[in-house]
């Protein structure tokens, strides 16, 4: 296992747990509050014809999301950011700057949810997909066409752990007069930045690292340049998808404490991965932070550490099924990023909606079983997985 990573990367304007707690958010001018209130309202009063305070209804614009825009693009050093009701609300929100007859190159092994969305829905509407191991810069190359006028990567992928070298496929990309979409939601914008790195758009589902608490869902699109936000807000008011005030201000409080919960998710998520990979039930262990894995290296460059996302093969569905049944701590749920263990079977789970023959192609058996490590006591949490490993 090996830990260190470069210290040659970009750094942000001011530290990111800084920025973290203070962008966007100024105490409340009327009454001092350092908390941004809940603007729990539908509507503003105006004090006439089109003179106002530059609200007009909830829809279009909101003081809690819009503070909550803000902190995200100052931590992923965007432009700008724009925040919907769930992360696929984002993704849509985002393909709808694109129309029938463009062309999207995705990765391969990508969120079961995307690709029902890519293939199920914006198919049906002219748009056409490419689905290629993106890890594999040529694949890429050999995928883009004359009409390619997005590269839609998510690394590392879920839940095989993939890792693609962004800035390689944003200079292909651009090179072709195409954008670069990352999804950046496995690691958050403490582990990896992906617009220092080439990329024009960065996804997330709010709901995982960045709430942090398992209690909101949403999604947020933050653009390297002003113009993308522009045509995102207006999509965003246009369509309504909007992210509450209530569930802004979820968000923020869990930014507040990004750094430090990100530190903790990483440190665990490295030594549950070195105890599984250790464990002779386990057949393989899918984790960028072991130097076996395929792109250790990548991951070391472009990312600030390896996080807590880790997939391992249990060989079987029924030994799967064990070792889900037998855990006590870790808790069987889909979603990932929260304080707690949550454990899951990405087959008949988040990656239902994938045909078998393309899950299997693609390494998501039966047997794989996926963990998003929690902050938790890392001892307790290593007990809880060698009982039930030790039931196989």
């Amino acid at each position: 296992m090996e830990e260190s990573i470069g210290e040659e990367k970009k750094t942000l304007r001011r530290g990111f747990a800084t920025e973290a707690i203070h962008a966007g958010q100024e105490p409340d001018p009327t009454t001092g509050a350092i908390i941004t209130p809940i603007y729990q309202t539908s509507t503003y009063v105006q004090q006439a014809l089109g003179k106002h305070k530059g609200y007009e209804y909830a829809r279009t614009q909101n003081p809690t999301r819009e503070a909550l825009e803000k902190n995200l693009a100052a931590l992923e050093g965007g432009a700008g950011a724009v925040a919907f009701s769930s992360g696929m609300a984002a993704i849509n929100a985002l393909m709808t700057l694109y129309q029938k007859g463009d062309h999207v190159v995705c990765s391969s092994n990508m969120y079961g949810g995307t690709f029902r969305l890519f293939d199920r829905i914006l198919k049906n509407f002219g748009m056409e997909f490419s689905y290629v191991d993106t890890a594999v810069t040529g694949a890429v190359q050999q995928a883009i066409r004359k009409n390619t006028r997005l590269v839609y990567v998510e690394t590392p992928t879920n839940p095989i752990m993939t890792i693609t070298d962004i800035a390689a496929v944003g200079e292909l990309a651009h090179a072709a007069g195409a954008r670069l979409a990352v999804d950046n939601t496995f690691l958050s914008p403490f582990l990896q930045r992906p617009l220092e790195l080439g990329a024009d758009f960065v996804l997330h589902s709010t709901t995982k690292f960045l709430n942090g608490h398992s209690d909101s869902v949403g999604g947020v699109v933050i653009t390297r340049d002003k113009a993308h936000e522009q045509q995102l807000h207006f999509i965003q008011n246009a369509a309504g998808a909007i992210l509450s005030p209530f569930d802004s201000w979820l968000v923020l409080r869990g930014t507040k404490t990004l750094a430090v919960r990100m530190r903790q998710h990483d440190a665990n998520g490295v030594l549950m991965a070195s105890f599984l990979n250790s464990h002779p039930k386990v057949l393989k262990v899918f984790y960028p932070g072991l130097s076996d894995h395929p792109q250790h290296a990548l991951a070391k460059r472009q990312q600030y550490g390896f996080g807590s996302m880790i997939a391992f093969e249990t060989g079987s569905l029924q030994n799967a099924q064990t070792v889900l049944a037998s855990v006590r701590l870790c808790s069987l749920a889909e979603s990932l990023g929260g304080v707690e263990t949550l454990i899951s079977h990405p087959a008949t789970m988040t990656h239902a909606s994938i045909p078998a023959h393309e899950r299997s192609a693609l390494g998501i058996t039966d047997g794989l079983v996926r963990i998003s490590v929690g902050i938790e006591d890392i001892e307790d949490l290593i007990h809880d997985m060698q009982q039930a490993l030790d039931r196989l």
